[in-house]
């Protein structure tokens, strides 16, 4: 049986928390209010329901997403970040500034070669995080 420990740093919480590909661009996503999960899955191009499933669990697990389901027909279920998964609206922001200072042809390159984020396009022309600046504090 596995014995399970506790991360040793924030660093280390935060990789544990916020691990994979998909795990901040969920959280983006979430940053601009509640979301249905079919909403949810159409911001995210190429996340499979499977994995989305997985990490919202994982979030309402650890305190970060709150799931709201309501005894409608259609059944309706919300997702909404907590405070504590609001807490990361800066270090997102930071995490988004330190990308738009790398050079262009940095990303394109990576991109090229198939190593870009998943549900990134290297040739949109607004990106989702642009809008999460401008959008009010939650």
């Amino acid at each position: 049986m596995k014995q399970k420990t506790t991360a040793c740093c924030g660093v280390a919480r935060f990789l544990t928390i916020l691990d994979g590909p998909w795990a901040t661009l969920i959280v983006r996503e979430l940053l601009h209010g509640p979301l249905r999960f079919t909403q949810l899955k159409d911001a995210l191009p190429g996340i499979s329901a499977h994995t989305l499933t997985h990490r919202l669990k994982g979030f309402e697990r650890n305190g970060l997403v709150t799931r709201t389901a309501y005894a409608e027909t259609p059944p309706r279920v919300v997702y909404q970040l907590t405070p504590l998964g609001q807490g990361l609206r800066e270090v997102l922001e930071a995490m988004g500034k330190w990308g738009d200072a790398l050079p262009p042809e940095t990303v394109v390159e990576e991109a090229s070669q198939g190593h870009a984020e998943p549900g990134v396009s290297p040739t949109a022309s607004l990106c989702p995080f642009s809008q999460l600046a401008k959008s009010p504090a939650q």
